[in-house]
């Protein structure tokens, strides 16, 4: 798709300079203004031409979360970046891509980035795919807006479920037995009682002596995957009998 046209909404004239600066090591990336209130947003964006908005949340004249609902489908995809983490459930109800902590990371905002520029060539090429790929996730601090292809494996750390996706750790209060009945099947497989796997961030399984695996992401992680689910997961990739362990 063409380069992403951002808007940068921000009071502060020292946190735009950084997401300037930022943004400008983005590839394909082009800023397309910036706005220093609430109330100048919806007038930036009737010019036309903008993907995505970065958008502090306390500003003068409305806040951001105000400026957001006043403004009418379809709009922009939106990355809150803002200093107060407990405006971040409001955030998603809005439909908020991604929501950033000042001050903003450059890597977590090429995340954000690029989360946005999947779900927007996701929407001109299927809109109603697009919808379903967000996965709405409970944790104790509100709900998360996951895309499924990101999540790299779940497991049940004590009592609670630990998501890793994109980089980042999330806690739920789903179960994994939940999760898993959100996540499309075939992709996702149960690997241990406490673990579940996106076969697609696999890069390698490791053997174990006891017949079953170490699956190792690409990120470098490993999860356990049990002798049974070893058995069952051979047979799903088409490997030979006894193909890294025993199948007795």
């Amino acid at each position: 798709m063409n380069a992403l046209r951002v808007l940068v909404a921000d009071d502060e004239k020292l946190a735009r300079a950084r997401l300037f600066r930022l943004l400008g090591a983005i590839p394909d990336v082009v800023i397309a203004g910036e706005c220093d209130r609430g109330d100048a947003v919806r007038a930036a964006l009737g010019r036309g031409g903008i993907d995505v908005i970065l958008l502090d949340i306390e500003m003068p004249g409305l806040t951001g979360l105000e400026a957001i609902r006043l403004l009418p489908e379809p709009r922009p995809y939106v990355i809150f970046c803002t200093a107060h983490a407990e405006y971040a459930v409001s955030a998603f109800e809005v439909g908020a891509v991604d929501y950033l902590l000042k001050p903003v990371e450059a890597g977590r905002l090429q995340v954000a980035i690029e989360r946005a520029r999947r779900v927007a060539l996701a929407a001109k090429t299927d809109a109603p795919r697009a919808a379903a790929r967000r996965l709405a996730i409970e944790t104790r601090e509100g709900v998360l807006l996951l895309d499924p292809a990101e999540i790299s494996f779940a497991e049940l750390d004590g009592a609670l479920v630990t998501i890793v996706a994109g980089g980042r750790r999330v806690i739920t209060v789903l179960s994994l037995a939940a999760l898993e009945e959100r996540l499309p099947a075939g992709t996702f497989v149960r690997v241990h009682r406490r673990a579940l796997v996106n076969l697609d961030h696999v890069s390698l399984l490791e053997p174990t002596p006891s017949g079953g695996y170490l699956a190792r992401t690409k990120d470098g992680q490993a999860v356990e995957v049990s002798r049974q689910a070893a058995r069952e997961l051979r047979r799903a990739l088409g490997l030979a009998r006894g193909a890294g362990g025993d199948e007795a």
